[in-house]
């Protein structure tokens, strides 16, 4: 068996790279933190997302691209899923699970992201459109990423049928792609077709590790502080104990028989000790490697830095292998 998993040094950067870096991170640090403490909050911020991508069918276009929204179902369970096709014949197809705290956040919110996947790699990815825990307690959330899943992986009359499968989260996404994974291990054969999982700092722990229980009050982006309150408001009338069962707390899982997987996280991130945990218990089984991103906050990949352009690029360079 091919497993192993050696605690990671600081990803190189160089100077120049750094103080770019540090410089956005002055600007984060005169941003709210996201905090989770009512449902009208997430609900603001939903609609103005929504208001925000009028037009993303145009955007896609512009690539060359077309997005498709569509409802698909496995025993009775249906969720909404955004497809985005290569120019070509897909070579292997993504799963991704968007981030935004479980309240907030949409499949075409990563458009951006999954345009560069598709037109790089030659993949087409189906990303998920679960519902929120504004309205959903989190294990419906955890069903419609389930129902996904099996869909992708076990109809055989669907498109992708026989394609290498790559899984990608990001945030409460990589929690609900680990989730999933460790939901499939009642169908082997399902878990068996996924050649890779990219995860990219997810939340393991949903009654918060170390990193996160002592956060500093200034935490970037995140409101570090919070996130124990806050998982406690996701899974309410559960104790710490029931919290920390999986597939609710991946961390907790049987990662036996597992895919390889890619994970990164910032060294500012709360959510660092779940990374880092997480990829220490998964690479007793499988091979994992696991990248700790120097003076990098929660939600790096999105921001217009030197550091989240090379990240990708090796993310996508790792997809492209693990398909080939």
């Amino acid at each position: 068996m091919n497993c192993g998993w050696e605690k990671p040094a600081s990803w190189p950067v160089g100077e120049d790279e750094l103080a770019q870096l540090r410089r956005f991170n002055k600007t984060l640090s005169r941003l709210p933190r996201l905090r989770i403490r009512n449902r009208l909050v997430p609900r603001v911020i939903q609609g103005l997302l929504k208001i925000s991508q009028i037009g993303g069918a145009r955007k896609v276009r512009e690539h060359g691209l077309e997005a498709e929204q569509k409802v698909i179902g496995v025993d009775g369970s249906t969720v909404s899923v955004r497809i985005i096709r290569p120019k070509g014949s897909a070579k292997g197809v993504v799963l991704d699970f968007h981030g935004g705290g479980w309240v907030i956040g949409n499949a075409q919110m990563n458009d951006p992201l999954n345009i560069a996947m598709v037109n790089t790699c030659d993949v087409a990815v189906v990303s998920v459109d679960y519902r929120l825990a504004v309205s959903t307690p989190v294990e419906g959330l955890m069903q419609d990423c389930l129902t996904a899943a099996r869909w992708l992986l076990g109809d055989e009359s669907n498109e992708f049928a026989g394609l290498p499968v790559i899984v990608v989260g990001e945030s409460a996404g990589g929690h609900l792609a680990a989730a999933t994974l460790l939901a499939l291990k009642q169908w082997p054969g399902l878990l068996k077709r996924v050649n890779g999982v990219l995860l990219y700092y997810g939340v393991y722990d949903l009654t918060g590790t170390t990193s996160v229980r002592e956060a500093e009050p200034d935490t970037l982006l995140l409101d570090g502080p919070g996130m124990v309150e806050a998982f406690r408001m996701l899974t309410p009338g559960l104790s710490d104990e029931e919290r920390r069962q999986p597939p609710l707390s991946p961390l907790y899982g049987d990662f036996t028989n597992f895919p390889p997987a890619l994970m990164f996280v910032g060294e500012l991130d709360p959510l660092r000790d779940d990374t880092l945990e997480l990829a220490e218990r998964w690479g007793r089984s499988a091979q994992v490697e696991a990248h700790l991103l120097p003076d990098a906050a929660h939600g790096l990949i999105h921001f217009p830095v030197v550091l989240a352009d090379r990240v990708l690029a090796y993310s996508r360079e790792w997809i492209t292998a693990r398909i080939r």
